[in-house]
Formats: C-alpha cells, structure tokens, sequence
C-alpha cells in the first residue's frame, strides 16, 4: 500500500528469519512519556516461533518496520487459559511507528492480524490498558483514545464484554474486546463468560 511517496507492505505470519532481516532500530523509540511496548525486532522473531502465532508487519521497501501485531495464546497464568485448552487468542499488541499513524495502516494491519485460519474455532480477544496507550502523540484524553480503539476493533467483528478482571477494572477507560469464531461450541461460550467474571 502506498504511504505518501513510499511503498508499504503488509504481511502476516511473519517467519523469525524474516523478521530478523528488517530493520527495528528507527521507528519504535523510546518518547519523554511513552515507551513502545516492543522495541526489539528479537522479541517478534521469538513470539513468531510459537505455535500458531501470527506476527504481522508492516514495512517499507527500505525493509523498516513501521507497524506490527502479535496474535498469540495468552500465558499459562492468565484466566482466559480457563475458557478451554487452546480456545482464547490474544491480540498481545497492535502499535503503528508515530510518524505514520496518519497513513491508515492501523485497519489493513488488525485485518490481516486476525484473519487467521483458525478464528472460526477460537475466541480472538484484545486488553486495553490506558497506561499502555501513546496518549500525547494525539493530544487527546483516554476515553477518546479508547473509542477510536473501539471503532478500530469492531472493524474486524470485535465487541465490547464486560468482566471483573482487576487490571480492566482499574481505570474506567480500559477496556475487554473479544470476538468469537462462528464454530465455538455454546458451551465454551457459556464457559467465556463464566471465566470473564471469574466464577470458573
């Protein structure tokens, strides 16, 4: 896809090799008062050689990193591995390089990251922690930032639930997405919701 005068590819279930052959270095910076959640190109090699996982980028034909997700199983710790072996997916991170939030890559990017060939089976979830969000590079408060994730997220069939989780229920703002796969059977879905108010 085209970015002002420079090219821009998108490609999912990046292999480790791949990812190691592009360049991490310029665009995901450390900001007076944000911190880019990854910031090694070492850390998506690692997460794409795990089952399953869908790592996405997106890249310039100078081979930078501009954007990219994780689509990962959540850590063996988290409540969502009670919903059902292998049943919940998280979207882990999703983050486009600041000079290039304008140029629309956020969307094509999320598709792409949650088309896996899996997603009918599975329930596709995201968390949104507001400490986690690059707030001044938009100037804008956190419930706005977290309505423009929302409009983001439903593009891909993702909806707002509600849960007790105490990381979510911390701030008003945050926020528990999730989309669930035509085939899941009604009772992992009764076991979703279960487990979203931790009764299970």
């Amino acid at each position: 896809m085209p970015a002002g005068q420079e090219t821009v590819t998108l490609c999912s279930f990046c292999q480790p090799d791949e990812i190691l052959s592009l360049s991490f270095k310029e665009t995901f910076t450390k900001y007076a008062r944000y911190n880019p959640i990854i910031s090694k190109k070492e850390t998506l090699a690692q997460a794409a050689s795990r089952s399953d996982t869908n790592v996405t980028l997106a890249f310039t034909a100078g081979k930078e990193v501009i954007a990219f997700g994780i689509l990962e199983y959540p850590r063996p710790d988290e409540r969502w591995v009670r919903v059902g072996e292998r049943i919940m997916m998280e979207i882990a991170v999703i983050e486009v390089s600041r000079p290039w939030r304008s140029a629309g890559i956020a969307k094509p990017l999320l598709r792409l990251l949650s088309d896996h060939p899996l997603k009918e089976h599975r329930i596709l979830y995201m968390v949104g922690y507001s400490w986690t969000w690059d707030l001044d590079s938009r100037g804008i408060p956190p419930m706005t930032y977290r309505d423009m994730m929302v409009h983001l997220f439903a593009s891909c069939g993702f909806k707002i639930f509600q849960t007790n989780e105490p990381n979510i229920m911390m701030r008003p703002e945050n926020l528990f997405m999730a989309r669930i796969g035509a085939d899941v059977p009604e009772d992992i879905q009764r076991r979703f919701k279960l487990v979203r108010f931790d009764l299970e």
